[in-house]
């Protein structure tokens, strides 16, 4: 069955929100040299994944400059993952992972499927987003499907779906890529990083329904025009 993480989450309001809706982690981001409305401090992320229900998996999103500044950032916040941007190589993304309790996530560009394969054996999963000339994700952009699905299938960490994903498209971007995940910031939004109620419910539903493990008679719902 496919996960659904929902990025970006900068209140407890929120936080439940994704919880109800179904989603089965959220991503909490701090310590990003980009400007986004989703950011929240250090400590202000380390009360977020406190506060999360037991059975949601929290995952800090960060992009620090060096080994040691991801290790402080991931102690402080104390989620149960961390999703680490940035151009890491696979000796010190290794070395991240041994240091902190938190799963690790590397986040790769999906235009450069092969650095996906070279990081793969060093991280617990793989994340594939449209990343910006900063080497950031949160674009809002697709990229090649195709593409990213030989990668999911090629690799034994989990591929992780991220990039310009909503409840309008998710379904099919499910079939397309199989992924092991997906993941999702600016497409259950009103507005300014806060979430939409409905567009969380709707994107969980329709990415469940396109799953391979799911019953596949049951269609995504339509999408209001």
């Amino acid at each position: 069955m496919v996960r659904v993480k929902i990025c970006g989450v900068t209140s407890e309001a929120d936080l439940q929100a994704v919880e109800r809706a179904g989603a089965d982690a959220v991503g909490i981001i701090t310590d990003v040299p980009v400007d986004t409305p989703r950011e929240v401090t250090v400590e202000d992320a380390g009360t977020l994944a406190a506060a999360a229900p037991p059975f949601l998996t929290t995952t800090l999103v960060t992009m620090p400059e060096t080994v040691a500044e991801a290790i402080a950032t991931a102690d402080a916040v104390g989620a149960d993952a961390v999703q680490i941007h940035g151009g890491f190589d696979a000796a010190e993304l290794r070395e991240i992972r041994e240091a902190v309790a938190a799963k690790v996530i590397a986040v790769v560009d999906a235009a450069a499927p092969d650095r996906a394969r070279a990081v793969a054996p060093a991280v617990d999963a793989v994340l594939m987003d449209s990343v910006d000339g900063a080497g950031a994700g949160g674009t809002g952009e697709t990229h090649d499907w195709a593409a990213t699905a030989e990668v999911a299938a090629g690799v034994a960490a989990p591929v992780v779906l991220a990039g310009g994903l909503t409840p309008e498209n998710v379904a099919e971007a499910v079939e397309a890529v199989r992924p092991f995940a997906v993941d999702v910031a600016s497409g259950v939004e009103r507005s300014g990083g806060r979430k939409d109620r409905e567009a969380l419910r709707r994107f969980v539903a329709n990415a469940a329904a396109a799953d391979p493990g799911e019953d596949r008679s049951t269609k995504p719902e339509e999408v209001p025009s």
